[in-house]
C-alpha cells in the first residue's frame, strides 16, 4: 500500500520507497509521519539536499558524500552527528525515503 497524499495513493516497493521521485512539498510530511519523525527546519535542509543531488545526479550520494556535500553547503554543523539524530536509520536511506525518492542503488546510495 502506497502512501495517501492530496487523495491521491503514491506507488512504493516493498520497502517504503516511492517508485518515482516526487517532488511536491506535500509529500514529505507523510513519509516522515510514516517513519516517526516530525519534520524541523532541518529536515527540510536535508530534503532539499538530497532532492537537488537527485535532480543533478540522477542518484542520492552515499552517507560520506552526504555529509560532506552538507558541511560544504552548511558550515558550521557536525552533519555526521546531526544526520542520524534527523535520520536514525541509515540517514541517506531514511532521508532519500522521506524526500520523496526512490530506493538508494546498493547499500547506502553513491
Amino acid at each position: 500500500m502506497g502512501y495517501m497524499v492530496n487523495g491521491e495513493e503514491l506507488e512504493v516497493d516493498e520497502e517504503g520507497f516511492l517508485t518515482e521521485a516526487n517532488y511536491s512539498d506535500d509529500v514529505p510530511p507523510v513519509i516522515a509521519e510514516s517513519e516517526g519523525i516530525t519534520l524541523t527546519d532541518d529536515h527540510w535542509t536535508v530534503i532539499r539536499f538530497m532532492r537537488e543531488r537527485f535532480q543533478e545526479d540522477g542518484h542520492t550520494p552515499n552517507f560520506r558524500n552526504m555529509v560532506a556535500g552538507m558541511d560544504e553547503e552548511h558550515p558550521g554543523t557536525d552533519w555526521k552527528k546531526r544526520l542520524y539524530e534527523l535520520f536514525p536509520l541509515q540517514p541517506n536511506r531514511q532521508s532519500s525515503k522521506v524526500a520523496g525518492l526512490p530506493k538508494p542503488f546498493g547499500k547506502g546510495g553513491y
